[in-house]
């Protein structure tokens, strides 16, 4: 197929959840949307929710998951100036680094009771490896994870609402009934990043389902019976990841020195190789990286224009995150050779052609490149 690439940013519609419409443009167009919106009302919606918690007058007002980000920094400083308290709560991944524990340790000293959870090793780095083979994204574990340990702790823990930051479908693309306040499951099972599946999904000779229990949703009966939701705050507050960025460093959190993954120097700081897989098999199934993203999230802020964008993809170059591919080689305890093997299995047909050798994309939107992966 013929990729289309918005007319606004620089996303091709091989993107998940993204339609260009009969002008050319994405759903970048939310971006104009949002400046519609009356913020100020949907602030007051948000107060009259703090108020109806604090009459619970229960040990915790909230619970908000974090990773010591600049966005869960943010979403915790919102929750404490409106008087909140809350419960935080971590998955802790297993590829962990210095600057992310650091981030972590801030956030906590903001003024926070904290929950860290660890996954049993071998049942996270089993099913982690089962995830990469079978949908080409080791992820899939990380991401049922933090929805699902958020959720049973709220449950346990009698914590009437759970914080969360931005709402996917909104920001990036997505079907309108999930453009909304609340996580459902519905929500979950298309937005979860689980590729529709479940921990149920998941049992096999090696995992059982008492392994999986930590990845397991509460029902939504179980939570409507105990009174716990969850919502976005990105839904009341107008996100902004550079504002996140700029405010979660004003209270102490740390940039890297250089983006780990993608552009930006404040995301995705945490994690030494997961987040850096998840992304780079963009590039097989997509024909983007996660550079992509957040140029394009640039350009929709207006601080970067498409042209600009197209000359820093042009400058970039190749973004094979070879340390990365290596270390998480040597956590799921495969050889490099087999980490191609499997990547190339979810090479997308539809936009990858073979020329002389090589792989290409051959209407891409660099007409002077060809964006070659490697001989073969």
């Amino acid at each position: 197929m013929t990729l289309q690439y918005c007319k606004k940013c620089i996303l091709p519609d091989s993107r998940p959840n993204l339609e260009i419409d009969s002008a050319g443009n994405c759903n970048c167009s939310f971006g104009d949307e949002s400046s519609t919106i009356d913020w100020e009302a949907r602030k007051k919606q948000f107060a009259d929710i703090v108020d109806e918690i604090k009459a619970m007058d229960r040990q915790y007002d909230c619970l908000i998951p974090v990773s010591g980000g600049k966005d869960s920094t943010w979403q915790v400083l919102k929750a404490l100036e409106v008087g909140l308290k809350p419960l935080c709560v971590t998955w802790r991944t297993p590829a962990r680094n210095k600057l992310g524990q650091r981030n972590l340790n801030n956030l906590i000293s903001l003024g926070v009771d904290h929950i860290d959870v660890s996954v049993n090793p071998k049942v996270e780095k089993a099913f982690t490896l089962k995830a990469f083979e079978k949908f080409g994204s080791p992820a899939i574990p990380m991401h049922m994870a933090i929805h699902a340990i958020p959720m049973n702790v709220a449950l346990e823990k009698n914590i009437p609402i759970i914080l969360w930051g931005e709402n996917s479908a909104t920001e990036y693309g997505g079907d309108a009934a999930f453009k909304g306040t609340e996580i459902t499951r519905a929500w979950l099972e298309k937005y979860g990043v689980t590729f529709g599946t479940t921990a149920e999904s998941w049992v096999s000779d090696s995992l059982s389902i008492r392994d999986l229990g930590i990845y397991k949703w509460p029902s939504e009966d179980e939570l409507r019976q105990a009174s716990v939701r969850a919502i976005f705050l990105g839904e009341f507050y107008k996100w902004d990841p550079r504002k996140t960025a700029k405010i979660a460093k004003e209270y102490g959190f740390e940039e890297a020195q250089e983006a780990l993954v993608g552009q930006y120097t404040f995301a995705d700081v945490d994690d030494a190789f997961l987040m850096a897989i998840h992304h780079w098999m963009k590039w097989y199934k997509f024909g983007i990286t996660r550079s992509w993203d957040n140029l394009s999230l640039d350009i929709r802020a207006g601080v970067l224009s498409r042209e600009k964008a197209l000359q820093e993809i042009k400058r970039i170059g190749d973004e094979t995150p070879y340390e990365a591919i290596s270390a998480f080689c040597d956590y799921v305890g495969i050889s490099q050779a087999r980490f191609f093997e499997i990547a190339e299995q979810f090479r997308n047909p539809n936009i990858w052609i073979k020329k002389n050798g090589l792989w290409v994309i051959e209407d891409f939107i660099l007409t002077e490149t060809d964006w070659r992966m490697y001989e073969v």
